[in-house]
């Protein structure tokens, strides 16, 4: 059966990547071989939708099942329709990932965990860096 893992390099000794659509590499694995092929997510730097691209990029190589550290809505929406099933809250190393997924200790969420454009960056911090530096440098030595 054909599985993909996002991950964060293009080995099964590399980490599973948190964000599905803006993952660096897709792992594609042969369950019963354990062969794969690790291609370089062509979405990554997609200014918008690329959780849709990067689900029908699934679906178009035949993925029966993805494994991810978090998926939003819109993929969710093409895996669902692709027959594509998704299971979120992946993490460690992937070819971990992929023995746990065989020995049935994953479980398929079949939804989104995440809202829309989820890893995009851009958030905004709240701290404000109000500090000033009013310390005055005083050290005092007893």
């Amino acid at each position: 059966m054909k599985i993909a893992i996002t991950a964060t390099g293009p080995s099964l000794d590399d980490q599973v990547e948190a964000r599905f659509g803006r993952t660096p590499y897709y792992l594609f694995i042969d369950t019963e071989t354990m062969e794969f092929e690790a291609i370089q997510n062509p979405n990554v730097a997609a200014g918008g939708g690329a959780g849709i691209q990067s689900a029908q990029l699934m679906a178009d190589n035949d993925v029966k099942y993805v494994l991810t550290g978090n998926c939003g809505p819109n993929a969710s929406r093409v895996f669902g329709s692709a027959g594509v099933k998704l299971i979120v809250g992946v993490t460690g190393i992937a070819r971990q990932a992929v023995e746990k997924f065989k020995a049935g200790a994953l479980v398929v969420s079949g939804q989104a965990n995440v809202a829309s454009h989820f890893g995009m960056g851009g958030g905004q911090g709240m701290g404000g860096g109000g500090g000033r530096g009013m310390g005055a440098g005083r050290n005092r030595r007893s």
